[in-house]
Formats: C-alpha cells, structure tokens, sequence
C-alpha cells in the first residue's frame, strides 16, 4: 500500500472530471484523477457524438473522451485506474482508498463518478447497444430521422423523449407498462396529440431482436390477463426513458444528497455540503445530463477547488 498528496483528488474519468483534471492542472494543483469502472462514463457507450461543439463532423464517444484524457495528461495530470472503495470527508486532509489499497490524501475532492442509466435488465439491451438501443434521445435521435422508434417509460422524462424523436423520427411508439401515463398533463396532452406518436399502453418488453442492428422488440400486452397477447413491433430504434441511477452510493451519509440520490450542490457554484468537497456533471444534474453540461461543471468545479485552497491557506 502506498499513499500519494496532492491539493485536489478527482473522482470519474467522464467529461466533467477530465474538464477539472484539465483546468485543475493549469491551476498547478497537481491533480490526481481516479477513473473509475468505467473510464470516460456514458459517453464510451455513444457511438457517435455530433452535438457537443467543435466537432462539425461528429466524434465517436470513446475516441472523444480519450482526447479529453489525453488533454488533462499534457498538463500533468496523474490520471489512474481503479475504484474508489471508501472515502474519509470528516476532516482535511481527505482521505481517499482504492481497491489496489493505495490512499490519497487531498486537499480539496471534485466528485464526478456521473450516472447510470437504468435499464430493463434485457440481455439484448447491451447486444444492441449503440446499434439501435439508447438511453438518451437527445444524443442519438437525429441518427434515426425519417425511421421508426420506440420510446420505453410512462413519465415527464420519455413524454419529453418521444416528443422530441416525433420531429425526426417518421413514427414513435411510446411503450407504457401501465394503463395510464404517469407524466404531468400537460405533457400527456401534447403526447397524444402528436400525430406520428402511438402510446402503447399494457405493455411490455419481452426481447429485441435482428441480425447485426436493431431490427424490432417484442412485446407482451396485457401480462398475465385473459386478453394476453405476445406481437413483434419492428423498429430501428429503442429508447430507454425510465430514469438514470447517479453513482453515489459511495458518499451516502458522507454528503447532502437530494431524494433520488444525486449530490446537492450550492448552485450556482459546484460546492456539497462539506467545505472543499466539490461535486460535477451528471452526479448533481438531474436535470440537463449532457456531455457539454457535464464539462462546463468540470470546470467550475475546478476553480472552485482552486478559490477554496486559496482561500484556505493549502
């Protein structure tokens, strides 16, 4: 077991903790940045990503966040591999544990382990994946215009998903376990007056199907009634609406979470409920979660770090 110093310790490899690996090393804080499980987050599981700026062409998710990688490098950043298995944020120095046993001791944490997507747990989930099966609408809708797509989830989130695919997609098909949306009424209104969206209430995914891409879903309608019946539904696209898991588990009774788990911050700034512990992209945005939001928090939460151990003397 070895133990490393430095003034600020990143959590998460996404784009807003390379963003803070980025600005931090500019700031000459010497940052130690712990990537996680999944290195570069979300986005490594994006196939092409033609919305965030500077990239009129597009840009494969993996191939960006490894230019993000590569750009905190260039300044000195100590990016690593492993997971973070504990953290101790009582007091200053914080500490740090990783699962090789090495520790950190830091000055001030930037927070950036992002969110996950929850899925339906379909083994054909992750066989598509990135050829045809999403979790985000906004990143990859525009790859399926004039084709057809299902929207999975019965909420404000995948009203919002389908109604934005219904103006690229030629048909949208909303499949809603419950007889009824659970979304708000005014957006069950503007649901079911769009033409080109089709609410498929009672029913749900058995499995997705087709040779290399995506090619439909079957479904099962009215589960376990008299009326039961089981259909195949061809589409090129299935989005999933139900919602996204941020990676907090870690900092529960560590730090300020909201009720759905994200990390509350003092907005506009990117400070948690403990004094130099800082918190960036998805992990505190339950609202926005997109790679260019999550990069300007990155940065953010870097000179906050910086202000703070200015501040502090460290």
């Amino acid at each position: 077991m070895s133990e490393f110093i430095t003034r600020c310790a990143i959590i998460g490899g996404g784009p807003a903790g390379y963003t803070a690996a980025i600005y931090a090393s500019r700031a000459n804080l010497a940052p130690i940045l712990i990537e996680g499980m999944q290195p570069g987050g979300q986005l490594t599981t994006t196939t092409d990503v033609e919305n965030f700026p500077g990239y009129p062409e597009g840009v494969n998710g993996t191939e960006m966040v490894m230019q993000f990688r590569s750009q905190a490098e260039r300044f000195g950043a100590d990016i690593r591999l492993g997971v973070v298995t504990d953290v101790d944020l009582t007091k200053r120095p914080f500490k740090i544990t990783l699962d090789n046993g090495d520790r950190i001791l830091a000055g001030s944490v930037i927070v950036a382990t992002g969110a996950s997507a929850r899925y339906l747990g379909l083994p054909d989930e992750q066989k598509y994946m990135g050829m045809g099966v999403s979790a985000c609408a906004t990143c990859d809708g525009f790859f399926y215009r004039k084709r057809v797509v299902a929207v999975v989830g019965g909420g404000d989130t995948a009203c919002e998903e389908a109604l934005y695919l219904s103006s690229l997609a030629r048909q949208v098909y909303l499949i809603v376990r419950k007889p009824y949306l659970r979304a708000s009424k005014v957006m069950q209104q503007r649901v079911m007056e769009k033409d080109n969206i089709e609410v498929l209430f009672n029913c749900n995914t058995l499995s997705l199907y087709g040779e290399d891409v995506l090619e439909g879903a079957k479904l099962v309608e009215n589960k376990g009634a008299e009326n039961e019946r089981e259909f195949d539904l061809p589409i090129d696209g299935f989005f999933l609406a139900i919602g996204h898991k941020p990676n907090t588990d870690l900092f529960r009774d560590k730090l300020e979470l909201d009720e759905a788990g994200y990390i509350k911050v003092a907005s506009p700034s990117t400070r948690t409920s403990v004094a130099g512990v800082f918190a960036a992209g998805d992990v505190a945005d339950p609202t926005y979660q997109q790679a260019v939001n999550a990069a300007a928090s990155g940065c953010r939460a870097a000179l906050d770090a910086e202000r703070f151990l200015v501040d502090t003397g460290a």
